[in-house]
């Protein structure tokens, strides 16, 4: 289903550390702190585009014992569509532990 509606700037900085992340899994706390997003407003973001086939999520295992399984996300094929045609607005664009100029 297309969209209707512009993309959020918290929406764009998750989308691009996830688009950086490539095939790999990202958990919500990276994402966090990639993007600048509080968890409040990550977490509800990422229901609502795994929700809309952007995101694909799964449980994993802890890597140690006595912790809880952390959830993990990943963009789809059409996420990193999204991700590319909707870049992150503003001066800079965080990208990893680096400022990139946009």
């Amino acid at each position: 289903m297309p969209r209707t509606r512009a993309l959020s700037s918290h929406a764009r900085a998750v989308l691009a550390a996830l688009l950086e992340a490539g095939e790999s899994w990202s958990h919500g706390y990276e994402l966090c702190r990639l993007a600048d997003v509080k968890s409040g407003t990550l977490y509800p973001l990422l229901v609502r585009l795994e929700a809309q086939g952007y995101l694909e999520a799964e449980w994993q295992p802890p890597a140690e014992g006595g912790r809880p399984p952390r959830h993990a996300y990943r963009l789809t094929r059409t996420g990193v569509q999204l991700a590319r045609d909707n870049p992150p607005e503003g001066k800079t664009a965080r990208r990893g532990l680096r400022e990139v100029p946009s």
